[in-house]
């Protein structure tokens, strides 16, 4: 089984005085290329404080953000897992996972990344700025990415569930096969009907991976993953065509 999630916008600082970057340390090695290019080419944006700012959406307070940028190679790094905030890492609360727990999402859980491409959980990576729709200096993220990314996925045999957002999918679609599928989290009303969520959305993805996690089952199917939901109560159902909806 292989656990898809997204990144997010905000990062935790800091990191053990002394490391840095290594991309020999990170997973999938078949990546590494790729890495080179759209670090060497978010490291010639941040040179300009204020295009980089235009190009990451960023107020006039944020300009740290950009100077983490040009600090890619020299700045302390953390596991990917810990160096992500914002709703859905709260939720799954990497911080209080059990030493079985992290053993167990750096064999089974992947992050997305505009500057990595695709990370392990536990691949130690620096505080950046970057986001799936940013435009880098003669670089498009998706042509970066898309191939490469879909070809380690493709590579990966079991169950895949992809827990990305759109705009993360999109960087690396999944295969179309019969045990890889893209999640959705939708509420339903008193009358039945459903809708998705955004901001809840996260938190239910953030939820679900931490109670996979928790639980160390490594899935081989989705029947098997099903099965395992509707023990635990978690409202786990097909939906369309290679989707399955978390009803919260």
């Amino acid at each position: 089984m292989l656990v898809l999630l997204p990144p997010s916008e905000t990062k935790r600082e800091g990191g053990p005085e002394g490391t840095h970057l290594d991309l020999a340390a990170l997973s999938f090695p078949e990546l590494t290329s790729a890495r080179r290019r759209a670090i060497s080419a978010t490291r010639r944006l941040a040179s300009n404080l204020k295009a980089a700012a235009q190009v990451l959406k960023l107020g006039p307070k944020q300009s740290t953000e950009v100077l983490r940028n040009r600090q890619l190679s020299t700045s302390p790094v953390l596991p990917a897992i810990d160096r992500y905030t914002g709703v859905l890492y709260d939720a799954l609360d990497a911080a209080s996972l059990s030493a079985e727990a992290r053993a167990f999402a750096y064999e089974q859980l992947a992050i997305g990344s505009a500057l990595f491409g695709l990370l392990g959980a536990l691949d130690p990576i620096p505080a950046y700025r970057l986001s799936h729709d940013s435009r880098l200096p003669g670089l498009r993220l998706k042509e970066l990415w898309r191939e490469p990314i879909s070809r380690v996925l493709a590579k990966r045999p079991g169950l895949i569930l992809d827990l990305r957002s759109e705009g993360y999918a999109a960087l690396g679609p999944i295969p179309d096969r019969p045990d890889a599928v893209y999640l959705r989290v939708v509420s339903e009303g008193t009358d039945g009907r459903r809708q998705a969520l955004n901001h809840f959305n996260k938190t239910g993805k953030g939820e679900l991976a931490r109670k996979l996690l928790t639980a160390g089952i490594d899935h081989p199917d989705v029947e098997s993953l099903l099965a395992w939901a509707g023990r635990e109560g978690i409202r786990l159902e097909p939906g369309e065509r290679n989707e399955l909806a978390l009803v919260v």
